[in-house]
Protein backbone atom coordinates (compact mmCIF):
# COMPACT_ATOMS: atom_id res chain seq x y z
CA UNK A 1 0.00 0.00 0.00
CA UNK A 2 1.43 3.35 -1.10
CA UNK A 3 0.36 6.07 1.34
CA UNK A 4 1.38 9.62 0.39
CA UNK A 5 1.03 12.50 2.84
CA UNK A 6 1.24 16.16 1.88
CA UNK A 7 2.35 18.15 4.93
CA UNK A 8 4.61 17.10 7.77
CA UNK A 9 3.32 18.67 10.95
CA UNK A 10 0.83 17.37 13.54
CA UNK A 11 -1.77 15.65 11.36
CA UNK A 12 0.65 14.46 8.70
CA UNK A 13 3.22 12.91 11.00
CA UNK A 14 0.57 11.41 13.30
CA UNK A 15 -0.92 9.69 10.25
CA UNK A 16 2.48 8.51 9.04
CA UNK A 17 3.43 7.04 12.42
CA UNK A 18 0.07 5.34 12.90
CA UNK A 19 0.06 3.84 9.40
CA UNK A 20 3.51 2.33 9.88
CA UNK A 21 2.43 0.80 13.19
CA UNK A 22 -0.74 -0.66 11.67
CA UNK A 23 0.90 -1.79 8.44
CA UNK A 24 4.71 -1.92 8.72
CA UNK A 25 5.06 -3.05 5.12
CA UNK A 26 3.23 0.04 3.80
CA UNK A 27 5.24 2.52 1.73
CA UNK A 28 4.64 5.82 3.55
CA UNK A 29 5.97 9.04 2.00
CA UNK A 30 5.65 12.52 3.47
CA UNK A 31 6.24 15.60 1.33
CA UNK A 32 6.94 18.69 3.45
CA UNK A 33 7.67 22.00 1.71
CA UNK A 34 9.57 23.42 4.69
CA UNK A 35 12.54 22.19 6.71
CA UNK A 36 10.68 21.16 9.89
CA UNK A 37 8.29 18.37 10.84
CA UNK A 38 6.54 17.52 14.10
CA UNK A 39 7.02 20.64 16.23
CA UNK A 40 5.07 22.47 18.93
CA UNK A 41 3.89 25.65 17.23
CA UNK A 42 1.88 26.59 20.33
CA UNK A 43 5.11 27.03 22.27
CA UNK A 44 6.56 29.69 20.00
CA UNK A 45 5.40 32.81 21.90
CA UNK A 46 6.90 31.42 25.11
CA UNK A 47 10.20 30.60 23.41
CA UNK A 48 10.31 34.12 21.99
CA UNK A 49 9.90 35.46 25.55
CA UNK A 50 13.09 33.70 26.68
CA UNK A 51 16.26 34.64 24.72
CA UNK A 52 18.14 31.74 26.35
CA UNK A 53 15.93 29.14 24.71
CA UNK A 54 16.44 27.86 21.19
CA UNK A 55 13.42 27.64 18.92
CA UNK A 56 14.76 24.22 17.98
CA UNK A 57 13.70 22.94 21.42
CA UNK A 58 10.11 22.95 20.12
CA UNK A 59 10.87 20.21 17.58
CA UNK A 60 9.27 17.04 18.94
CA UNK A 61 10.97 14.70 16.49
CA UNK A 62 13.41 15.32 13.65
CA UNK A 63 12.72 14.06 10.15
CA UNK A 64 15.70 11.73 10.47
CA UNK A 65 14.05 9.97 13.42
CA UNK A 66 10.96 9.17 11.35
CA UNK A 67 13.17 7.81 8.58
CA UNK A 68 15.48 5.73 10.75
CA UNK A 69 13.14 4.46 13.47
CA UNK A 70 9.88 4.03 11.59
CA UNK A 71 10.83 3.77 7.94
CA UNK A 72 8.82 6.83 6.90
CA UNK A 73 10.21 8.45 3.74
CA UNK A 74 10.21 12.13 4.74
CA UNK A 75 11.03 14.45 1.84
CA UNK A 76 11.84 17.98 3.06
CA UNK A 77 11.77 21.03 0.81
CA UNK A 78 9.34 19.33 -1.57
CA UNK A 79 6.26 21.28 -2.58
CA UNK A 80 3.33 19.28 -3.97
CA UNK A 81 1.68 21.47 -6.59
CA UNK A 82 -0.96 19.21 -8.09
CA UNK A 83 -3.08 16.12 -7.47
CA UNK A 84 -4.61 13.93 -10.17
CA UNK A 85 -7.29 11.88 -8.39
CA UNK A 86 -8.15 9.92 -11.56
CA UNK A 87 -4.57 8.69 -11.99
CA UNK A 88 -3.73 8.53 -8.27
CA UNK A 89 -0.66 10.76 -8.55
CA UNK A 90 0.79 13.87 -6.97
CA UNK A 91 3.11 16.30 -8.76
CA UNK A 92 5.51 18.86 -7.39
CA UNK A 93 8.92 20.49 -7.21
CA UNK A 94 11.81 19.50 -4.95
CA UNK A 95 14.15 21.83 -3.09
CA UNK A 96 16.67 21.79 -5.95
CA UNK A 97 13.99 22.80 -8.46
CA UNK A 98 13.54 19.34 -9.97
CA UNK A 99 10.03 18.20 -10.86
CA UNK A 100 8.72 14.98 -9.32
CA UNK A 101 5.61 12.82 -9.40
CA UNK A 102 4.55 10.03 -7.06
CA UNK A 103 1.75 7.47 -7.37
CA UNK A 104 -0.45 6.70 -4.38
CA UNK A 105 -3.11 4.26 -3.26
CA UNK A 106 -4.18 6.47 -0.34
CA UNK A 107 -3.51 10.19 -0.01
CA UNK A 108 -3.67 12.54 2.97
CA UNK A 109 -3.84 16.30 2.50
CA UNK A 110 -2.42 17.80 5.70
CA UNK A 111 -1.34 21.18 4.38
CA UNK A 112 -2.33 23.13 7.50
CA UNK A 113 -3.18 26.82 7.55
CA UNK A 114 -1.32 30.03 6.75
CA UNK A 115 -1.18 33.28 8.68
CA UNK A 116 -3.06 36.08 6.97
CA UNK A 117 -0.67 38.78 5.79
CA UNK A 118 -2.58 41.88 4.62
CA UNK A 119 -2.11 42.77 0.98
CA UNK A 120 -1.15 46.34 1.84
CA UNK A 121 1.96 48.45 1.21
CA UNK A 122 4.80 47.94 3.65
CA UNK A 123 3.96 44.48 4.95
CA UNK A 124 7.06 43.14 3.21
CA UNK A 125 9.39 45.45 5.18
CA UNK A 126 12.01 44.06 7.59
CA UNK A 127 10.59 43.88 11.10
CA UNK A 128 7.05 43.10 9.88
CA UNK A 129 6.23 39.45 10.61
CA UNK A 130 3.53 36.85 11.06
CA UNK A 131 3.73 33.87 13.44
CA UNK A 132 2.46 30.48 12.28
CA UNK A 133 5.36 28.12 11.68
CA UNK A 134 8.76 27.48 13.20
CA UNK A 135 10.59 29.50 10.56
CA UNK A 136 8.45 32.54 11.45
CA UNK A 137 9.41 32.02 15.11
CA UNK A 138 13.09 31.83 14.26
CA UNK A 139 12.92 35.04 12.23
CA UNK A 140 11.13 36.92 15.00
CA UNK A 141 13.53 35.71 17.66
CA UNK A 142 16.53 36.61 15.51
CA UNK A 143 15.11 40.06 14.74
CA UNK A 144 14.53 40.82 18.42
CA UNK A 145 18.06 39.65 19.25
CA UNK A 146 19.73 41.73 16.54
CA UNK A 147 17.74 44.95 16.85
CA UNK A 148 16.90 47.33 19.64
CA UNK A 149 13.14 46.86 19.79
CA UNK A 150 11.59 49.23 22.31
CA UNK A 151 8.00 49.27 21.05
CA UNK A 152 5.99 46.64 19.16
CA UNK A 153 2.70 47.02 17.33
CA UNK A 154 0.41 44.00 17.21
CA UNK A 155 -2.28 43.94 14.52
CA UNK A 156 -5.25 41.92 15.74
CA UNK A 157 -6.31 40.91 19.24
CA UNK A 158 -6.76 37.17 18.91
CA UNK A 159 -4.91 34.28 20.58
CA UNK A 160 -1.52 34.83 18.91
CA UNK A 161 -1.48 38.58 19.46
CA UNK A 162 -2.52 38.22 23.10
CA UNK A 163 0.12 35.58 23.80
CA UNK A 164 2.73 37.68 22.01
CA UNK A 165 1.71 40.71 24.06
CA UNK A 166 2.68 38.74 27.16
CA UNK A 167 5.95 37.56 25.63
CA UNK A 168 7.01 41.00 24.46
CA UNK A 169 6.16 42.63 27.78
CA UNK A 170 8.31 39.96 29.46
CA UNK A 171 11.19 41.25 27.33
CA UNK A 172 10.54 44.81 28.49
CA UNK A 173 9.11 45.87 25.13
CA UNK A 174 6.22 48.35 25.00
CA UNK A 175 3.16 46.93 23.23
CA UNK A 176 0.34 48.59 21.30
CA UNK A 177 -2.56 46.50 19.94
CA UNK A 178 -4.56 47.63 16.90
CA UNK A 179 -7.61 46.18 15.15
CA UNK A 180 -10.36 47.46 12.83
CA UNK A 181 -13.15 45.99 14.96
CA UNK A 182 -14.48 47.74 18.07
CA UNK A 183 -14.06 44.99 20.70
CA UNK A 184 -11.46 42.76 22.32
CA UNK A 185 -12.48 39.08 22.03
CA UNK A 186 -15.93 39.79 20.50
CA UNK A 187 -16.98 36.13 20.91
CA UNK A 188 -16.57 36.31 24.68
CA UNK A 189 -19.03 37.37 27.37
CA UNK A 190 -18.42 41.10 27.83
CA UNK A 191 -17.80 40.87 31.58
CA UNK A 192 -15.09 38.25 30.98
CA UNK A 193 -13.52 40.16 28.08
CA UNK A 194 -13.31 43.21 30.34
CA UNK A 195 -11.17 41.24 32.80
CA UNK A 196 -8.75 40.40 29.99
CA UNK A 197 -8.60 44.02 28.85
CA UNK A 198 -8.02 45.25 32.40
CA UNK A 199 -5.16 42.77 32.83
CA UNK A 200 -3.48 43.99 29.66
CA UNK A 201 -3.89 47.66 30.48
CA UNK A 202 -2.56 47.15 34.01
CA UNK A 203 0.55 45.67 32.39
CA UNK A 204 1.07 48.65 30.12
CA UNK A 205 -0.49 47.36 26.90
CA UNK A 206 -2.11 50.11 24.80
CA UNK A 207 -5.36 49.50 22.89
CA UNK A 208 -6.41 51.06 19.60
CA UNK A 209 -9.66 49.38 18.48
CA UNK A 210 -11.68 50.60 15.52
CA UNK A 211 -8.62 51.57 13.46
CA UNK A 212 -8.41 50.58 9.81
CA UNK A 213 -4.82 49.96 8.74
CA UNK A 214 -3.75 51.50 5.42
CA UNK A 215 -0.01 50.82 5.15
CA UNK A 216 3.33 50.53 6.93
CA UNK A 217 6.23 52.87 6.21
CA UNK A 218 9.90 52.93 7.19
CA UNK A 219 10.67 55.68 9.66
CA UNK A 220 14.35 56.23 10.32
CA UNK A 221 15.40 53.08 12.15
CA UNK A 222 11.80 52.12 12.91
CA UNK A 223 8.35 51.62 11.40
CA UNK A 224 5.22 53.73 11.15
CA UNK A 225 1.74 52.24 10.92
CA UNK A 226 -0.65 54.49 8.99
CA UNK A 227 -4.28 54.13 10.02
CA UNK A 228 -7.45 55.86 8.90
CA UNK A 229 -7.42 58.24 11.85
CA UNK A 230 -3.76 58.60 12.70
CA UNK A 231 -0.48 56.75 12.91
CA UNK A 232 1.54 54.69 15.37
CA UNK A 233 5.31 54.28 15.57
CA UNK A 234 7.22 51.17 16.59
CA UNK A 235 10.28 49.03 15.95
CA UNK A 236 8.49 45.76 15.19
CA UNK A 237 5.06 44.85 13.77
CA UNK A 238 3.31 41.49 14.11
CA UNK A 239 0.31 40.77 11.88
CA UNK A 240 -1.77 38.45 14.07
CA UNK A 241 -5.11 38.87 12.33
CA UNK A 242 -5.90 35.20 11.81
CA UNK A 243 -5.20 32.19 9.62
CA UNK A 244 -6.76 30.63 6.53
CA UNK A 245 -6.79 26.95 5.52
CA UNK A 246 -4.30 25.86 2.86
CA UNK A 247 -6.98 24.21 0.73
CA UNK A 248 -5.95 25.40 -2.74
CA UNK A 249 -4.36 22.06 -3.61
CA UNK A 250 -7.59 20.23 -2.76
CA UNK A 251 -9.78 22.76 -4.55
CA UNK A 252 -7.66 22.56 -7.72
CA UNK A 253 -8.10 18.77 -7.64
CA UNK A 254 -11.88 19.22 -7.59
CA UNK A 255 -12.46 18.29 -3.94
CA UNK A 256 -15.33 19.86 -2.04
CA UNK A 257 -14.66 22.67 0.43
CA UNK A 258 -16.55 23.44 3.63
CA UNK A 259 -16.82 26.29 6.17
CA UNK A 260 -14.06 28.87 5.98
CA UNK A 261 -12.83 27.37 2.72
CA UNK A 262 -11.45 24.31 4.54
CA UNK A 263 -11.39 20.89 2.87
CA UNK A 264 -14.71 19.13 3.51
CA UNK A 265 -14.39 15.74 5.22
CA UNK A 266 -16.75 13.20 6.75
CA UNK A 267 -16.34 11.71 10.23
CA UNK A 268 -13.73 9.27 8.88
CA UNK A 269 -11.71 12.23 7.49
CA UNK A 270 -12.57 11.14 3.95
CA UNK A 271 -12.87 13.94 1.37
CA UNK A 272 -15.37 14.02 -1.48
CA UNK A 273 -13.05 11.74 -3.48
CA UNK A 274 -12.56 8.11 -2.45
CA UNK A 275 -9.06 7.34 -1.21
CA UNK A 276 -8.19 10.95 -0.41
CA UNK A 277 -8.28 12.12 3.22
CA UNK A 278 -7.72 15.54 4.77
CA UNK A 279 -6.81 16.36 8.36
CA UNK A 280 -5.42 19.14 10.51
CA UNK A 281 -5.83 22.88 10.10
CA UNK A 282 -6.74 22.56 6.41
CA UNK A 283 -9.85 20.41 7.09
CA UNK A 284 -13.28 21.09 8.54
CA UNK A 285 -15.04 19.17 11.33
CA UNK A 286 -18.45 18.55 12.84
CA UNK A 287 -19.35 20.68 15.83
CA UNK A 288 -20.54 18.50 18.70
CA UNK A 289 -23.02 21.10 20.00
CA UNK A 290 -24.64 22.21 16.74
CA UNK A 291 -24.14 19.05 14.69
CA UNK A 292 -23.10 21.30 11.80
CA UNK A 293 -19.83 21.64 9.95
CA UNK A 294 -17.31 24.14 11.32
CA UNK A 295 -13.67 25.11 10.92
CA UNK A 296 -11.78 25.43 14.22
CA UNK A 297 -8.04 24.80 13.74
CA UNK A 298 -6.66 23.45 17.03
CA UNK A 299 -3.75 21.17 17.92
CA UNK A 300 -5.58 18.26 19.56
CA UNK A 301 -7.95 17.88 16.62
CA UNK A 302 -5.02 17.83 14.18
CA UNK A 303 -3.23 15.08 16.08
CA UNK A 304 -6.39 13.03 16.65
CA UNK A 305 -7.55 13.39 13.03
CA UNK A 306 -4.12 12.41 11.68
CA UNK A 307 -4.09 9.31 13.86
CA UNK A 308 -7.57 8.39 12.60
CA UNK A 309 -6.43 8.77 8.98
CA UNK A 310 -3.46 6.50 9.66
CA UNK A 311 -5.88 3.81 10.82
CA UNK A 312 -8.38 4.34 8.02
CA UNK A 313 -5.76 4.38 5.27
CA UNK A 314 -4.83 0.87 6.43
CA UNK A 315 -8.39 -0.40 6.22
CA UNK A 316 -9.76 0.77 9.57
CA UNK A 317 -13.06 2.50 10.24
CA UNK A 318 -12.29 5.15 12.86
CA UNK A 319 -14.89 7.89 13.03
CA UNK A 320 -14.56 11.09 15.04
CA UNK A 321 -17.46 12.73 16.88
CA UNK A 322 -16.18 16.24 16.28
CA UNK A 323 -15.09 19.30 18.23
CA UNK A 324 -16.43 21.76 20.77
CA UNK A 325 -13.70 24.33 20.11
CA UNK A 326 -12.20 23.88 23.58
CA UNK A 327 -9.24 26.20 23.96
CA UNK A 328 -7.24 27.96 26.63
CA UNK A 329 -4.55 30.61 26.57
CA UNK A 330 -2.74 32.80 29.07
CA UNK A 331 -2.74 36.59 29.03
CA UNK A 332 -0.12 37.74 31.54
CA UNK A 333 -1.72 36.90 34.91
CA UNK A 334 -5.04 35.62 33.55
CA UNK A 335 -6.08 32.23 32.17
CA UNK A 336 -8.74 32.44 29.43
CA UNK A 337 -10.74 29.39 28.36
CA UNK A 338 -13.77 28.50 26.25
CA UNK A 339 -15.69 25.47 25.03
CA UNK A 340 -18.88 25.25 22.98
CA UNK A 341 -20.84 28.18 21.61
CA UNK A 342 -21.94 31.58 22.91
CA UNK A 343 -25.48 32.94 23.06
CA UNK A 344 -25.31 34.69 19.69
CA UNK A 345 -24.06 31.54 17.96
CA UNK A 346 -26.74 29.53 19.74
CA UNK A 347 -29.48 31.77 18.31
CA UNK A 348 -27.96 31.46 14.83
CA UNK A 349 -28.22 27.67 15.09
CA UNK A 350 -31.86 27.67 16.19
CA UNK A 351 -31.48 27.32 19.95
CA UNK A 352 -33.34 29.43 22.50
CA UNK A 353 -30.38 30.44 24.67
CA UNK A 354 -30.16 31.69 28.22
CA UNK A 355 -26.84 32.92 29.57
CA UNK A 356 -25.34 33.84 32.94
CA UNK A 357 -21.98 35.01 34.22
CA UNK A 358 -20.88 34.79 37.85
CA UNK A 359 -17.88 35.90 39.84
CA UNK A 360 -16.34 33.76 42.56
CA UNK A 361 -12.96 32.74 43.97
CA UNK A 362 -10.31 30.27 42.90
CA UNK A 363 -9.86 28.90 46.43
CA UNK A 364 -12.00 28.34 49.50
CA UNK A 365 -13.08 31.23 51.70
CA UNK A 366 -10.21 32.50 53.86
CA UNK A 367 -7.64 30.30 52.11
CA UNK A 368 -4.66 32.54 51.23
CA UNK A 369 -3.80 33.36 47.64
CA UNK A 370 -7.33 33.15 46.22
CA UNK A 371 -7.93 35.01 42.96
CA UNK A 372 -11.06 36.04 41.10
CA UNK A 373 -12.63 33.63 38.65
CA UNK A 374 -15.43 34.72 36.34
CA UNK A 375 -17.44 32.00 34.60
CA UNK A 376 -20.14 32.29 31.94
CA UNK A 377 -22.47 29.49 30.80
CA UNK A 378 -25.02 29.22 27.98
CA UNK A 379 -27.92 26.76 27.95
CA UNK A 380 -30.94 26.00 25.75
CA UNK A 381 -34.36 26.77 27.23
CA UNK A 382 -36.17 24.16 25.15
CA UNK A 383 -33.95 21.14 25.75
CA UNK A 384 -32.17 22.20 28.93
CA UNK A 385 -28.82 21.33 27.29
CA UNK A 386 -25.57 23.01 28.18
CA UNK A 387 -24.32 24.80 25.04
CA UNK A 388 -21.15 26.57 26.05
CA UNK A 389 -18.81 27.75 28.79
CA UNK A 390 -16.23 30.51 29.16
CA UNK A 391 -13.90 31.28 32.06
CA UNK A 392 -11.32 33.91 32.99
CA UNK A 393 -9.27 33.88 36.18
CA UNK A 394 -5.90 34.21 37.78
CA UNK A 395 -5.68 30.46 38.44
CA UNK A 396 -7.74 27.28 38.19
CA UNK A 397 -9.32 27.99 34.80
CA UNK A 398 -7.22 25.95 32.36
CA UNK A 399 -8.27 22.54 33.64
CA UNK A 400 -11.75 23.44 34.87
CA UNK A 401 -12.89 24.12 31.30
CA UNK A 402 -12.35 20.43 30.57
CA UNK A 403 -15.29 19.52 32.81
CA UNK A 404 -17.53 21.69 30.63
CA UNK A 405 -16.05 20.14 27.47
CA UNK A 406 -16.87 16.64 28.70
CA UNK A 407 -20.42 17.76 29.52
CA UNK A 408 -20.81 19.18 26.01
CA UNK A 409 -19.55 15.97 24.39
CA UNK A 410 -22.04 14.03 26.50
CA UNK A 411 -24.93 16.31 25.49
CA UNK A 412 -25.50 16.90 29.19
CA UNK A 413 -28.40 18.99 30.47
CA UNK A 414 -27.55 21.92 32.73
CA UNK A 415 -29.48 20.31 35.59
CA UNK A 416 -27.45 17.11 35.32
CA UNK A 417 -24.21 19.09 35.07
CA UNK A 418 -25.16 21.06 38.19
CA UNK A 419 -25.32 17.75 40.09
CA UNK A 420 -21.89 16.43 39.04
CA UNK A 421 -19.57 15.46 41.88
CA UNK A 422 -16.61 17.77 41.33
CA UNK A 423 -13.56 17.66 43.59
CA UNK A 424 -13.12 20.06 46.50
CA UNK A 425 -10.22 21.06 48.73
CA UNK A 426 -9.52 24.59 50.04
CA UNK A 427 -6.27 25.15 48.08
CA UNK A 428 -7.99 24.33 44.78
CA UNK A 429 -11.43 25.90 44.94
CA UNK A 430 -14.50 26.74 46.99
CA UNK A 431 -16.81 23.91 48.04
CA UNK A 432 -19.15 25.02 45.25
CA UNK A 433 -16.92 24.91 42.20
CA UNK A 434 -17.25 28.02 39.98
CA UNK A 435 -18.80 25.89 37.20
CA UNK A 436 -21.37 24.44 39.61
CA UNK A 437 -22.25 27.91 40.89
CA UNK A 438 -22.70 29.14 37.32
CA UNK A 439 -24.77 26.05 36.41
CA UNK A 440 -27.06 26.63 39.40
CA UNK A 441 -27.65 30.24 38.32
CA UNK A 442 -28.23 29.21 34.71
CA UNK A 443 -30.75 26.61 35.82
CA UNK A 444 -32.81 29.40 37.43
CA UNK A 445 -32.91 31.25 34.10
CA UNK A 446 -33.83 28.14 32.14
CA UNK A 447 -36.75 27.49 34.50
CA UNK A 448 -37.95 31.11 34.65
Amino acid sequence: MRFVIVGGDAAGMSAASRAKRKMPEAEVTVFEQGDDVSYSACGMPYSIADPRRSMQELVVREASAFRERQGVDVQLGCRVEGIDPAKGRVYGTSQDGESFERPYDKLLIATGASAVRPDLPGFELPGVEVLKNLEHGRRIKDYLARNRVRRAILLGMGYISLEMAESLRALGIEVAMVKPGPELLPWMDRSLAELVRRELEENGVEFYPGREVHRIESQGDGLRLICGDGELSGDFVLAGIGVRPNSELAADAGLDLGPGGAVAVDRAMQTSHSGIFAAGDCADAYHVVTGQKTWIPLALRANRAGRAVGDNACGGNVRLDGVTGTSVFRVLGQEVATSGINAEQAREHGFDPAAVSIETRSRAHAHPGAQTIRAALVGDRRSGRLLGAQMVGGEGVAHRINAAAVALHAGMEVEVFSQTDLAYAPPFGPVWDPLLTAARELLKKLRA
